[in-house]
């Protein structure tokens, strides 16, 4: 009698054995293909080019060079331009160029003033379907270094292409920047390049 209950304890002892296995098993199971398999909340937003633009901080990471300024104000102009965004993004996008800008420039306009001509600018430009397609800043070695009244400057020209529909316009703007107290270059004005000029 001993010896049948021995037996069955040690088959009941196989059979949970067994069991807690399988469980184990269909446990991993389970947690590799749910691993595996990518979640959609899981899945990175995709960031629209005018949060790009908004993401770049010019206080801890200034463009080094005239260059890279011009670049810069091309690529925040070009969302300005093509982009959809909200109001609330249109100014902080005017915001974003500002920083950009010589402190001259920008003391002469009010904030009101800028950001009601920059609007207007960017309205003119969307009502007739005008978009940025690509622009093309001069070569780091084109770039022209000069002293004027004790300030370091750089003269730089940026080729721009506009399109409505399938017609392009070519747009050469030269661009006069100068170094502030930190040393940043910083957009003092620009101007279209007249053909007798080039």
């Amino acid at each position: 009698m001993n010896k049948k209950k021995k037996k069955s304890q040690g088959s009941v002892k196989i059979v949970i054995i067994g069991i807690v296995l399988l469980c184990l098993v269909l446990g991993y199971y389970y947690y590799l293909s749910n691993k595996s398999a990518p979640k959609e909340e899981e899945t990175p937003a995709k960031i629209t080019p005018v949060q790009e633009v908004l993401l770049y901080n010019f206080d801890r990471s200034y463009p080094p060079t005239p260059k890279e300024v011009v670049k810069a104000f091309s690529e925040i102009t070009k969302c300005m331009y093509n982009e959809e965004y909200s109001e609330e993004e249109f100014l902080a996008l005017a915001k974003q160029i500002q920083n950009l800008y010589d402190a001259e420039l920008i003391a002469n306009k009010t904030e009101n003033q800028y950001i009601e001509d920059l609007r207007w600018d960017v309205n003119q430009m969307k009502g007739m379907e005008v978009v940025l397609s690509s622009y093309a800043v001069s070569s780091s070695t084109d770039v022209e270094y000069f002293v004027q009244d004790g300030y370091d400057c750089a003269r730089l020209y940026c080729n721009y292409t506009f399109r409505k529909g399938t017609q392009l316009a070519p747009s050469n703007q030269v661009f006069i920047l100068r170094t502030d107290e930190e040393g940043h270059y910083k957009i003092y004005g620009w101007k279209l390049v007249e053909e007798e000029e080039e």
